[in-house]
């Protein structure tokens, strides 16, 4: 397998986070330090950004410049695949630049995972809901499986809908919360499905969603799902994440 990391300087909620300090090193060095751990033979990090670039190139990562025209990670991955001439059987793992504590294991198992499934597409994670809130929370999506593993659907809302046991909004019981699953943001792709993908338009519940693996799915692709090994902490969006994440990094190298 191969990683690459897509790193923007842009940010809505906290700009330029991927070079912000955490337990002395940039963000974004802590997420390439993390890939190069797993079983990978290449990890890169693609950007359009020369601050980015800059800031790679002082821990020695190996950067691809991609067209500052491109509206998503995956299209970042698609020019990253192009300019490597990387094989179309090839296994790329796609790491979020704000995912500095996701754990190795996951990195290996999510790639595995594709491999073991040939008639996948791409290959993805999920975990139970930890917590009742999670259910109604739009920010964590559900997703629901066929009786192989692979996905059916993504949704932000509660799906399956459990018709006489659930209301929205209402309180549920944790018993009944861990029978829903939520969606780990991990992708495995295989180089040729991501030329594909990224040819196709913006899908009609891809828009809806705002979920681009439904893009996958509306083009009858398929996507298999598998548990998590380790469940990973949230990434940064915020300062008050970015101020957890390194409470926990620096709990670690005290360790």
């Amino acid at each position: 397998m191969r990683i690459v990391i897509p790193a923007r300087y842009a940010s809505t909620r906290l700009p330029g986070k991927l070079l912000l300090p955490l337990a002395g090193k940039p963000m974004l060095q802590h997420v390439y330090e993390n890939a190069c751990r797993s079983q990978a033979l290449e990890v890169i990090i693609a950007t359009d950004d020369e601050r980015i670039a800059k800031v790679a190139d002082s821990f020695s990562a190996r950067v691809c410049m991609t067209d500052v025209r491109h509206s998503s990670g995956t299209m970042r991955i698609a020019e990253v695949i192009d300019v490597m001439n990387w094989g179309d059987d090839e296994i790329i793992v796609n790491l979020q630049g704000d995912e500095p504590l996701v754990p190795v294991s996951l990195l290996n198992q999510v790639a595995q995972d594709l491999e073991h499934h040939q008639y996948a597409d791409t290959a993805t994670l999920a975990a139970h809901l930890e917590h009742p809130q999670q259910l109604f929370d739009t920010n964590t999506v559900k997703v629901v499986l066929d009786r192989k593993g692979y996905a059916l659907y993504f949704s932000r809302a509660p799906i399956p809908w459990k018709r006489g046991e659930i209301a929205w909004g209402q309180e549920v019981s944790t018993e009944l919360s861990r029978g829903y699953l939520r969606h780990i943001g991990l992708y495995a792709y295989r180089a040729a499905f991501i030329k594909e993908y990224v040819s196709w338009p913006e899908a009609p519940i891809e828009a809806c969603e705002s979920l681009e693996q439904l893009r996958t799915l509306w083009h009858g692709k398929r996507i298999h799902v598998s548990l998590a090994a380790e469940i990973p902490p949230a990434g940064v969006d915020t300062e008050e994440d970015l101020q957890r994440v390194e409470a926990l990094l620096v709990d670690a190298s005290r360790q």
